[in-house]
């Protein structure tokens, strides 16, 4: 019988023998028609040479729309180590998200820790980003294409998503990815930024701080630890906020979230860095980390996209 090699929970074990059991996000749903918000998504191999794919969504009827649809590319939670596009939870507000913004969603299905430990998320993301922007001038592609303003583009995640939506701005300022994609803004909801250090509520809630400890460490074993820039995005090294490449975004807290005051740590650091975009941050009261993915029915779930939706469409949002 294998022995336990490293329990993270809740999410995973893995044994000495190399095998990993996934305790949570290994639920799947297929892409398809979903009958109460008339949106249809369809999965794709985007990259072949890694098997990286991609779930799209798009309201049913596009010739219904005079004017092209912005477009979202989303990056999902799951401490880079869980979870998948086709999870039935992201699945769900995703497609409750396209209906209330009326926008094009491309779900990104990078790559998990084990058995492709970090950066392989960031650099399977980043592909997916050189795909969206190769397809603006291919000729050959679906026409679907035909129906995305390349001018309102969203990058958007949850969690780790929200990690990588940072660290891709950040990337596609120094590449020549701007000159083909203009980022509008990001969505970055409950941010999973961390560090050795703690501040606000993780220097009194010892138990959950370890675990975050455990979860950055196991799937990205460097030498800085929790101050890693990757995790950590005012440690040694990192880059400045003033490289974003986006005019927007909407930092996203929960006020239970261990990580709650690391986003808000984020969005005060915007405002001071001399970053020329515009900021915004959402406090939802009473609720703890991705609330609205573990169940998108309640009324501050559906209020909370609702938010989502208006930062898309640059209108005022309703009170979260």
């Amino acid at each position: 019988m294998p022995e336990i090699k490293h329990d993270v929970f809740p999410y995973l074990r893995e044994y000495n023998d190399g095998t990993v059991e996934r305790l949570a996000g290994t639920e799947i749903v297929p892409a398809g028609l979903d009958p109460e918000t008339g949106v249809v998504s369809e999965d794709i191999i985007i990259v072949p040479d890694s098997g990286v794919s991609a779930r799209v969504y798009h309201p049913k009827r596009l010739d219904n729309y005079k004017n092209k649809l912005p477009l979202m590319i989303y990056f999902r939670g799951g401490a880079f180590c869980i979870s998948s596009t086709a999870d039935p939870k992201y699945h769900r507000v995703l497609n409750l998200l396209v209906a209330e913004a009326n926008i094009i969603a491309i779900s990104i299905n990078y790559r998990n820790a084990p058995e492709h430990p970090l950066p392989t998320a960031y650099e399977d993301s980043w592909d997916a980003l050189k795909w969206v922007a190769s397809n603006m001038t291919n000729k050959d592609r679906s026409s679907l294409w035909d129906n995305i303003e390349f001018g309102k583009v969203f990058l958007g995640g949850d969690s780790a998503g929200a990690n990588i939506s940072h660290h891709l701005a950040i990337r596609a300022k120094e590449s020549n990815l701007l000159g083909q994609l203009k980022f509008r803004g990001i969505l970055m909801i409950h941010p999973y930024f961390w560090g050795k250090e703690p501040i606000g509520c993780e220097g009194t809630d010892t138990l959950r701080k370890a675990m975050v400890d455990k979860w950055w460490l196991y799937v990205c074993p460097s030498e800085e630890g929790t101050d890693d820039p990757l995790i950590n995005p005012f440690a040694d090294g990192s880059p400045s906020l003033t490289k974003l490449a986006c005019e927007r975004i909407l930092v996203c807290v929960a006020e239970k979230d261990i990580l709650r005051d690391r986003g808000v740590s984020y969005y005060e650091s915007l405002e001071k860095s001399g970053w020329q975009g515009s900021a915004e941050i959402l406090m939802t009261e009473g609720e703890d980390h991705v609330f609205h993915i573990f169940d998108p029915n309640t009324e501050k779930a559906r209020n909370f996209i609702r938010c989502l939706a208006a930062f898309i469409m640059e209108e005022k949002a309703p009170v979260a």
